[in-house]
């Protein structure tokens, strides 16, 4: 279906008509006749070229060359203004809304024109005059052509312009959204090992409390409930404070480091009655070594948490055992950390697991560019449940 008219076009094209009756009628022609033409054929050039505007945004090759050849009958019948002015319309139109090829072109074949209009007449007549010719020949192409490219360019610049900026949004929009997502990340990282530790001591003590008929045990199992109940609540309280807290947001807030770990595994060993494990910490880290930068301390400290809240939830009765290493390798070196539990039965109910833990962990070492290996695996007195964590010490940390 072909395109209709634009409102505008209709416009200047009715415009164009009346006026140019206006002029006939008054016998206002730009010049005399030429070859002894009569002056009827101005009206049907005004009448075609002024159909030829209803094409000037749809079809502008087509309507220049239609009004080219109007222009021609126009101009050997007397020539109006109106006609004239039409005619620069549709150069203009043809290098706005035409191909970028044809927007290219049309300024040449303007000033080609030009050039022929200033050197045939020069040649033929060799008068000084003729050269007004080829003046106005510049004037009515040259000048439009140009205009035309001038604010094509402009658009084309305009819409460049407009559409980095709409780029800049979405690349801020998604950058934006990555850091929400990192932030959210982040923070159910840090609920999920604050807190997970002293939910699952609940989780298994209750079970314990329900399962013994001894009220020796059931209370010492209610006791060790209350207190990991306050722990949780507090570290809680702690943990929204720090988020609903916007003064302090740029201010970095104390994180625990591998100093606390003798404090941890206490805590461990008050937990554990029920499954009947012990915790031991080996700490080969040479003395006197440089401190480790606090991505690493805080990675290390909350992997050694989550693994013995998973010993406490799921390991059988037996040593847990936590060791500090700092390894060579790199250039400055990585700290390993290893937590080795029972693997198997054990007699104490099971806390039930989401699975969040290993992943919290991984994304961890990950964002410190180390790796970490979790699974079952030989040990001396059977299979053993190892988590392995090398976190590097150089640039990423």
């Amino acid at each position: 279906m072909p395109a209709r008219p634009h409102r505008d076009d209709m416009l200047i094209g009715l415009t164009g008509v009346l006026g140019g009756v206006l002029l006939w009628a008054l016998g206002l022609h730009n010049n005399p006749p030429f070859f002894g033409t009569p002056q009827w054929p101005g009206l049907v050039a005004l009448a075609v070229i002024s159909g030829a505007e209803l094409l000037r945004r749809t079809a502008p090759v087509v309507g220049l060359g239609i009004g080219t050849v109007a222009v021609a009958v126009d101009l050997c019948s007397g020539g109006l203004a109106a006609t004239l002015l039409m005619y620069t319309d549709l150069i203009y139109a043809c290098v706005m809304y035409g191909t970028p090829a044809t927007a290219r072109r049309v300024p040449r074949l303007c000033v080609l024109a030009t050039a022929l209009a200033t050197a045939v007449p020069l040649a033929v007549f060799q008068e000084p005059e003729t050269l007004l010719i080829g003046m106005l020949v510049a004037v009515f192409t040259i000048s439009p052509a140009w205009t035309g490219v001038l604010v094509r360019n402009h658009r084309e610049e305009a819409a460049a312009e407009r559409l980095r900026a709409e780029q800049t949004a979405l690349l801020a929009e998604l950058d934006r959204r990555e850091a929400v997502t990192a932030e959210r990340a982040r923070m159910a990282r840090e609920l999920h090992d604050m807190v997970a530790n002293h939910l699952s001591a609940i989780a298994i003590h209750s079970t314990a409390a329900q399962s013994l008929k001894d009220p020796a045990a059931t209370e010492e199992a209610l006791g060790v409930i209350r207190e990991n109940s306050v722990r949780g609540l507090a570290e809680m309280r702690r943990l929204i404070g720090l988020l609903r807290d916007t003064r302090d947001a740029d201010r970095p807030s104390a994180a625990p480091t591998l100093d606390a770990l003798d404090t941890l595994l206490e805590q461990a060993r008050s937990t554990s009655s029920p499954g009947g494990q012990d915790f031991v910490l080996y700490d080969e880290r040479p003395a006197g070594s440089a401190p480790l930068p606090a991505p690493v301390e805080l990675a290390a400290y909350r992997i050694v948490q989550e693994s013995l809240t998973n010993a406490l939830k799921h390991a059988g009765p037996g040593r847990v055992d936590v060791t500090l290493t700092q390894l060579p390798c790199g250039a400055d070196g990585a700290l390993e950390v290893r937590v080795t539990s029972p693997y198997g039965e054990r007699p104490a109910p099971r806390a039930p697991g989401s699975g969040t833990g290993l992943i919290g962990m991984r994304e961890r070492v990950t964002l410190l560019g180390g790796t970490l290996d979790a699974g079952p695996a030989p040990g001396p007195s059977g299979t053993v449940w190892r988590v392995r964590a090398a976190l590097p010490l150089g640039d990423k940390a």
